[in-house]
């Protein structure tokens, strides 16, 4: 799911839709900043999510800032854009890139362990 802005609206579709791709027996964590839309009181969380916020100004900490990092540096750097309709083209079809290899790799951290796999 991609948007031009995010919201409670919008995080709560995006959390249904994860709650939806997850089998009966699987519980899922989501690890997110605090960011208004992640801790809005009018926030929807599914009972098969449980979210996990970091400590307040802790970028280092969140996969998703390498992530971008990664886009920019190998998709989106050393361009101009047209406008925001080129940008946003250009960042969905960077993210579009993306294998589940890729985003592992990118998000690898010591200190998150996948629970029931070794």
């Amino acid at each position: 799911m991609l948007a031009p802005t995010v919201n409670t609206d919008y995080m709560n579709a995006h959390l249904a839709f994860i709650s939806q791709q997850l089998d009966c027996d699987q519980h899922a964590v989501l690890v997110l900043d605090q960011a208004g839309g992640h801790v809005a009181k009018a926030l929807q969380v599914p009972d098969n999510i449980t979210l996990l916020p970091l400590p307040p100004y802790s970028p280092e900490l969140n996969g998703v800032e390498r992530v971008w990092a990664y886009l920019r540096s190998h998709h989106l750097s050393n361009r101009v854009f047209a406008d925001y309709d080129d940008l946003f083209a250009a960042s969905r079809d960077a993210w579009c890139t993306l294998t589940e290899a890729d985003l592992r790799s990118i998000c690898n951290t010591q200190w998150i362990t996948l629970v029931g796999q070794e």
